[in-house]
């Protein structure tokens, strides 16, 4: 997913907000430290909630809902699987808590990061195709998750999978073993010259919830060997990707080596499916691969349900892009629903039900 404008200034809106009521889901902020960004990443932790805490909204803002939790709840005891999640791009990972309020309700520990260069206010084209630096974050979080004081008691470091959304799901991929194709990718995008391939010739970026000017992105400039290096993390053990990309771009040897369950989700059906996400193909040269589509639903539907006169908001401040349409009739409630469904029962398949 691209960033916009308008798109960059709402992600950065409130985290956090008081709701009527919260579910028995704990939220915590954390920071854990990413030696190779040379920084510590933001991280939302999401865990199953034993008695107490502050309720509070995670993600809202002018436009879009956010999820209820109880903030700083104390970890409920047992061992539960934890979940890493990616982003996409232009996004913040606060934007998923539809999704991991509802994984930790089912007994998941769920966690992500801001991914520094291709976040909601801070992205650049030229941040954009760094999947090693959104590897490496995921694996800081692991790291982090593993040694925290608070919350490592209640994880299962055994029993660890990733989620992943569009540039999220192209992390998700390479964590998983995928290794992409720098040459491939250039000449899917001298053809295409749509979504991602659009955003690196377009000369515009967002730095401090600012347009900035930037140079124009050439594909087969980029780091060659970092770019198509392994990223593999073998404490993964099950792969959600939804609307993956990259999709045009991995070595077909690659994905025949993946020794893990990798669920792929298109958000939409036949044509509508663009290029750039369809991972039909790449569900079928994964040895353990599962693939599932969601009718009447676009790639905007995985972003979280818009309140009423977000539309109009976003109109007014010169959005183009219809985030707040609900597609071909259906409600993107609806759509959350049944992609909560398939998410949930992947991971139940291959982690909880897993010794």
């Amino acid at each position: 997913m691209i960033p916009s404008p308008v798109r960059a200034a709402f992600a950065i809106a409130v985290v956090f907000a008081a709701p009527c009521h919260a579910a028995e889901v704990g939220v915590r902020e954390i920071s854990v430290a990413a030696p190779e960004r040379g920084r510590s990443l933001q991280v939302t932790v999401w865990y199953p909630a034993g008695p107490g805490g502050d309720p509070v909204l995670v993600g809202d803002n002018q436009v879009f809902k956010g999820a209820p939790a109880l903030a700083n709840a104390p970890v409920l005891s047992g061992h539960h699987p934890l979940v890493v999640m990616s982003h996409g791009s232009g996004g913040r990972i606060q934007g998923m808590s539809w999704l991991a309020a509802e994984l930790t309700k089912a007994g998941f520990v769920v966690a992500g990061p801001n991914h520094p260069g291709t976040t909601g206010g801070n992205s650049t084209p030229a941040d954009t195709p760094k999947l090693w630096e959104r590897t490496q974050d995921l694996s800081a979080v692991i790291d982090g998750l593993a040694t925290d004081p608070l919350l490592s008691s209640g994880i299962d470091k055994d029993r660890v999978g990733v989620v992943g959304f569009s540039l999220g799901g192209a992390a998700a991929m390479e964590i998983a073993g995928a290794r992409a194709d720098l040459e491939a990718y250039a000449r899917y995008c001298d053809a295409y010259k749509k979504w991602d391939c659009a955003w690196y010739t377009g000369g515009k970026g967002y730095v401090d919830d600012e347009a900035v000017e930037v140079d124009k992105v050439d594909l087969r400039k980029i780091d060659r060997v970092r770019f198509e290096q392994s990223n593999l993390d073998r404490r993964i053990r099950s792969a959600v990707l939804i609307d993956p990309g990259l999709a045009q771009a991995y070595q077909a040897q690659s994905l025949k080596e993946i020794a893990i369950p990798m669920h792929f989700i298109n958000l939409g059906s036949g044509a509508t499916i663009p290029a750039a996400v369809i991972a039909s193909g790449l569900a079928a040269l994964t040895p353990q691969g599962s693939y599932a589509t969601i009718a009447g639903a676009d790639h905007f539907d995985f972003l979280p349900e818009c309140k009423e006169g977000g539309a109009e908001l976003l109109k007014s401040s010169g959005e183009v892009d219809p985030i707040c349409d609900d597609g071909n009739g259906r409600s993107r409630a609806d759509i959350h629903s049944e992609l909560i469904g398939l998410v949930r029962q992947a991971l139940q398949r291959t982690l909880k039900d897993r010794s």
